[in-house]
């Protein structure tokens, strides 16, 4: 599937808002291929020439549904100042099965693919979670337990198979209210 800047699902479509299903295991050839392509531009989203060439916006995450497939599925990336891969998966069915009462928020704020206009504020999420899931790429199921900017990633794209988005969780009447408990991320 051609993923791009002008195939990714806006806020603005209601779509991105219904809930995601689970993934029948073991995954489909249709499933497989989605998801490796989502892995595709999470990859290159951050290569900037192949960014340009095929008109890709920086992602360090995607889900299905975000490409108009209600399924629960998503691939993320994370790489270092260098370019190289920190982290990777290709995550079907991804579950949340603890997270810290700790909060944590990016100092920066946080952004998605699928909202075009600028919602500053923070967004308090667990500082530590552990997301079971199964993973394409290992071909089998696993245990991520994260925390820091990997935690935050998580708790996003999950947020996604429930028809979430990340500017819900901005407090409204104060949204740079910072919580003296809760741990900052640069």
């Amino acid at each position: 599937m051609l993923i791009n800047s002008e195939t990714i699902i806006k806020d603005t479509d209601e779509l991105i808002r219904r809930r995601s299903v689970d993934v029948e295991l073991p995954v489909s050839d249709e499933d497989r291929q989605l998801l490796m392509d989502m892995l595709k531009y999470v990859d290159e989203s951050t290569i900037p020439e192949i960014a340009e060439e095929k008109k890709l916006q920086p992602a360090v995450g995607i889900s299905a549904i975000q490409v108009g497939v209600p399924k629960k599925m998503t691939a993320v990336i994370l790489k270092d100042e260098e370019g190289n891969k920190v982290v990777e998966y290709a995550l079907v069915n991804p579950k949340m099965i603890s997270n810290s009462i700790e909060k944590a928020y990016l100092d920066t704020g946080e952004g998605c693919l699928s909202v075009a206009e600028k919602h500053e504020g923070y967004v308090y999420r667990s500082a530590r979670v552990k997301v079971k899931a199964y993973d394409l790429l290992q071909e089998k199921e696993i245990l991520i337990k994260a925390d820091g900017y990997l935690a935050i990633v998580l708790q996003h794209e999950l947020d996604h198979f429930k028809g979430v988005l990340f500017y819900d969780h901005i407090n409204q009447k104060d949204p740079f209210y910072q919580d003296p408990a809760a741990q900052i991320i640069e």
